[in-house]
């Protein structure tokens, strides 16, 4: 009997049938309303049934330090070129501040002394990336929902989008600035954190510091780094191209579960 393939693995292809589409003239096939429609309705399908399976409070695996692995791959951006967040840097990131608004009733900033004051999660876990590796680090940061809830989320908020200080080309906004969003169900997850410690270490700055997201049950292009704002937001339409996050709107999933 054929194996099943399993979900990360149908992704991968995915992406690369649409690189290879790309690569013969195709390269705005994921324009295309059909073609659209097509990961949509996939995508609906994969999403529904992880809830059904898993439910919307089950953890992902965690480890133990014996099983960390002795060198961590950085995904995404290695370094942040923008001089505010250089100057940020040099100064051991003391200045820096997350701002936190949108729907929510009280807007405010926290420094990270403020973010490391509040009750903290520590875990270790398997980061899986898109390209196919994986690797497993500790974490330890503050969870997304006390950010939440100390500043009251309004009755129509549905996601929290993450802004981030590296840029990696044009979006359709103008900007090249990376963001990433995901539904209220993750950011409320237990293991779903602000990280601001890697392996017992201050973040270093390929890892995303001063602060980076981990959403532990999905794909590792929805950890947003170097996160300077969190936005909540009623509807991801009028963000960016609309898909909800920089690689969404180049194609990838928005619910990238794993």
């Amino acid at each position: 009997m054929r194996p099943v393939p399993d979900r990360r693995s149908f992704l991968k292809r995915s992406i690369a049938l649409a690189g290879t589409l790309a690569l013969g003239g195709c390269d705005r096939l994921p324009e295309l309303p059909w073609f659209r429609r097509v990961l949509d309705s996939a995508e609906a399908v994969t999403h529904k049934a992880q809830r059904l399976a898993l439910g919307s409070d089950a953890l992902a695996r965690e480890y133990t330090e014996a099983d960390l692995s002795p060198i961590f791959r950085a995904n995404g951006s290695t370094s942040v070129d923008d001089f505010d967040y250089q100057i940020l840097a040099e100064n051991g990131f003391a200045g820096w501040r997350l701002q936190v608004d949108g729907l929510v009733e009280r807007p405010r900033q926290f420094s990270l002394d403020e973010l490391r004051s509040m009750p903290s999660r520590t875990q270790i876990t398997r980061h899986d990336c898109v390209e196919g590796w994986s690797c497993i680090g500790k974490w330890k940061g503050v969870p997304l929902r006390y950010v939440l809830e100390n500043v009251g989320m309004q009755p129509k908020a549905r996601y929290v989008v993450f802004r981030c200080a590296d840029a990696l080309e044009p979006t359709m906004d103008g900007t090249g600035q990376y963001y990433e969003s995901i539904g209220l169900d993750d950011a409320y997850h237990p293991q779903t954190i602000l990280a601001y410690e890697m392996n017992d270490r201050p973040l270093p700055i390929p890892h995303g510091a001063p602060l980076r997201v981990r959403v532990e049950r999905q794909l590792g292009y929805k950890m947003a780094k170097y996160v300077m704002r969190i936005e909540a937001v009623e509807s991801l339409a009028e963000i960016g191209r609309g898909r909800g996050g920089f690689w969404e709107d180049r194609g990838y999933e928005w619910y990238a579960g794993i």
